[in-house]
Formats: C-alpha cells, structure tokens, sequence
C-alpha cells in the first residue's frame, strides 16, 4: 500500500508541477474565487501576533500569506508537494512585501517538523488529494502544539459546484473514463458530511466544527470559464488529451451551450460550494 502511496504522491507532484504555469497565468481569478473559503479559514484559526502557522498544500500561497500578512513576531512555513508552485507563492509574497514566510517541498504524509511545532494550521483544498488522509490528519496533529487550532477545506458535492461539473460532464457524456475506484483521491472525495470530522476525530483533535462555505467564480464569459479550466483542470486537461479533433469540439460546443442555457445575460457567474472544518488539540 505505501508504493501504491509514493506513486500517487509523484503523479500528483509530476500534475501540480505540469499546471504551475496555469496557476500563475490565472492566479488573480481562482484567488478571488476561493478567498471566501480562506476568509473562513484565517477566521476560525484567528491567528495571533507571535503564532508559528504551517501552510499545507499551499500552492500559490493562500491562506498562508494572509496568515503571515496579520502576524507581528510570528511566521508561516508553506509547503506543498510541488515546488514550482511554492515558487509562484514565493513571487507572490515577495510582490505584496510579505517577509515573515517559508517555503518547505514536502509530503504531508511524513511532515520534516518536530512535534508540537505549530500553533496553527492551515490547509485549502488539499485533503481530497492526499493519498492515505488518515496518516495525514494524524501528522497534522503531531505537528500542533497542545492548544493549537486547525481549518481545513474541502468541495462539497458536486450539486453545488457546477464549475466542475459543467465541463466534466460533457466531458464524461462523449468519452469513457476510467471507473476511480473507490476512496481514491478526487475532487469530490471528502464532499459528504463528516468525512474529515472523523478523520480529525481518530487523530485525537477534539472541538471539531463543519461550516459550508459558498463562492463565486467570476469568469464574466464562457471564453473564460473554458480558457480557464482547460488550463488549470488536470482531469479536464487529461481528459481532453485523449480526445480527437471532432469529439473536443463537440464537447466545446457543449459546454457552450449549457453556459448559454444558465447565463441567459452572458454574465458567467459560476456558484461553488465547499466544506470548512475545524479542530482543536488539547493534548
């Protein structure tokens, strides 16, 4: 199982890395869409002056940077699997003058801090991806110290993000795809109620809290939300590759079409959906 482990944590490094130029390319729109979930994070952690933070799955730097940019004395560790996106986070802090940040390349599943090293953490759409997500909460909370706060998030289901699901299912409707099994890492993976409470729970973190959190993707057109997506979406991107001339621009048209259905006005305002939650460690 641990092998089956390492080669999903390189394809996800070997994914994140691939799509860093996307990310960059289209930083300003996904911040603006996700900042109400990060808003609710740095909310509930309610960081403190002297407080030491670890950011994990940071990506291009949220929340870690707005975590770093409200403390006095204190500091934020960011890290993620792929370094290439710490390095856009490292552009970004450097270009909003956020000095008191470090960047780590690491794997949650085997965190390189002592215990107790943390008096928060923060972490942003990263649960869903982690391939054993137990081992992960389980790091979390040997990594925190006594008294330390955690704020996660995760998508809810996929109802009520029709930003994933209005290109997906053209996508799924004019190609096969291969059956995920079970359990395995997906956007939608920790979407039904619970999942991450429990997973905090067998971890020992105590006072344990969901929230659902609602956002906006303001793409303005379809040109956008398609550009978009087609950039930043590995499982779009993946899909697309395989598909011939013909059945992408069927899917295209689609997906088009469907945004002219929703977006009568041609103003491509996409509702999301995600789930925040929070523990405590008390021992």
């Amino acid at each position: 199982m641990e092998q089956e482990f390492e080669i999903i944590r390189d394809q996800q490094k070997e994914v994140w890395n691939k799509f860093s130029s996307g990310w960059k390319k289209w930083d300003d729109l996904m911040m603006d869409f996700l900042q109400p979930v990060g808003d609710e994070i740095v909310r509930l952690l309610n960081p403190q002056n002297n407080d030491i933070v670890l950011d994990i799955a940071s990506g291009t730097g949220e929340p870690g940077l707005t975590i770093a940019s409200r403390l006095g004395a204190g500091k934020v560790i960011l890290t993620d699997l792929a370094e290439d996106m710490l390095e856009i986070a490292s552009e970004n802090a450097a270009r909003r003058n956020i000095g008191n940040i470090d960047t780590r390349v690491c794997d949650v599943s085997k965190l390189p801090f002592a215990d107790h090293s943390f008096d928060a953490i923060s972490c942003r759409f990263g649960f869903m991806f982690f391939p054993d997500m137990q081992l992960a909460a389980k790091e979390m909370a040997r990594v925190l110290r006594p008294g330390g706060r955690i704020a996660t998030a995760v998508w809810d289901i996929p109802e009520k993000n029709f930003w994933v699901t209005a290109i997906m299912g053209a996508i799924n409707k004019n190609m096969e795809q291969p059956a995920v099994p079970p359990g395995a890492p997906g956007m939608f993976r920790c979407a039904q109620t619970g999942v991450v409470s429990d997973l905090f729970l067998k971890a020992g973190l105590t006072d344990i809290s969901e929230v659902e959190i609602a956002g906006k993707m303001n793409c303005k057109t379809t040109d956008v939300y398609w550009n978009l997506m087609t950039d930043v979406a590995a499982p779009v991107v993946a899909a697309l590759s395989k598909a011939d001339e013909a059945t992408k621009a069927k899917i295209k048209a689609e997906v088009y079409d469907l945004m002219d259905q929703k977006y009568a006005d041609g103003n491509v305002v996409i509702d999301s959906s995600a789930i925040v939650i929070y523990a405590e460690k008390w021992s």
